[in-house]
């Protein structure tokens, strides 16, 4: 399953808290990401994934081992509804099938896999679908959140017996030991922690069958209409991509799904995003290509977006990033 193209401000938010203690880089991290400070305040928004890669490609810059900081501090209660569920579970194994089964709620960009063989157990993250450069960071942010989503239903920490990752060794590897607390290889064939098996029959302490079955029902709901507003967006988002020179504007976009322009508008709404939003969402990752792997005049540029003037694409391009397309560009043509 692909990861959506929306998601929370949850982990964006985590970052930011996590190195902006007295608030004065919040500013530097958003930087090209779209998201203003006064979004952090609407808990109820929807960024796109391209949004919160961003902040993170700003805040790794800055903090290279976020990954594992992150990964600590994303306790079993950040999901939410599905976190609920997972402490009810019966077992560790029946929480960890139930978590890996919602991937989208999980909001994973791993394909995430349970194993059991014998006498041990392992928890594997592959098929990573996200920019390469935040490769390290994610495997990170994904095994430390699971080894504390583990902590927490067991309500003690899970005995790792070892962890393999497939990136090489970082300059900060002693803290792998420190959050793993288990002898740990890198450059491995793959991204796993393995544990001793008699730990997925272990009872929860917090188990409530009644609790569990009534939130499960649930989860598979907000699963569903998930996944129907991720249906949407991407359906959005291929409309505005083939048309991005002239976008149709909101009527016109309405007609082509064939729903008013007052039913689309509220639909997007309901996910925490607009059509203006995904426009330049699309206009913004266009134009960071086009500035990065080509040499067209700015001007040219502007036009592929669809602007009819250079300075209105600067001013937008301001407006997005932080910073001019020239400065912006300047980087990476050196």
């Amino acid at each position: 399953m692909q990861h959506s193209h929306l998601t929370t401000l949850h982990a964006v938010v985590l970052a930011l808290d996590t190195l902006c203690q007295d608030g004065t880089c919040i500013d530097e991290l958003l930087a090209g990401s779209g998201i203003a400070p006064a979004d952090l305040q609407r808990p109820e928004m929807r960024i796109s994934i391209a949004q919160e890669r961003q902040v993170f490609r700003n805040a790794t810059a800055r903090c290279q081992d976020l990954g594992l900081l992150l990964g600590r501090r994303m306790h079993v209660s950040s999901y939410g509804l599905l976190g609920f569920s997972l402490l009810s579970a019966a077992s560790l194994g029946e929480a960890l099938e139930v978590a890996f089964s919602f991937p989208a709620l999980l909001g994973t960009l791993f394909t995430l896999q349970l194993r059991r063989d014998g006498a041990q157990a392992w928890i594997e993250a592959r098929d990573y679908r996200d920019a390469a450069e935040l490769s390290t960071f994610n495997t990170e942010f994904c095994l430390a959140s699971l080894k504390l989503i583990c902590d927490d239903l067991l309500g003690r920490p899970l005995p790792l017996a070892r962890a393999r990752f497939t990136h090489k060794a970082p300059r900060y590897q002693r803290q792998y030991r420190r959050d793993f607390d288990c002898p740990v290889q890198f450059n491995a064939a793959d991204n796993v922690i393995v544990f001793d098996s008699q730990w997925l029959d272990r009872r929860l302490p917090l188990a409530d069958p009644v609790t569990h079955r009534d939130t499960l029902q649930r989860c598979h709901q907000l699963n569903r209409e998930f996944l129907s507003h991720q249906a949407l967006i991407s359906r959005v988002r291929q409309l505005l991509a083939s048309q991005l020179p002239e976008s149709p504007g909101l009527d016109g976009l309405a007609r082509q799904l064939r729903c008013s322009s007052r039913t689309l508008r509220r639909q997007l709404q309901e996910v925490g995003t607009s059509y203006q939003s995904l426009l330049d969402e699309l206009r913004f990752e266009q134009a960071r290509r086009l500035l990065g792997e080509e040499r067209l005049p700015i001007a040219r540029i502007a036009e592929a977006l669809g602007y009819s003037e250079t300075a209105s694409f600067r001013h937008a391009f301001q407006r997005w990033s932080g910073t001019s397309p020239s400065r912006y560009r300047r980087p990476a043509l050196a």
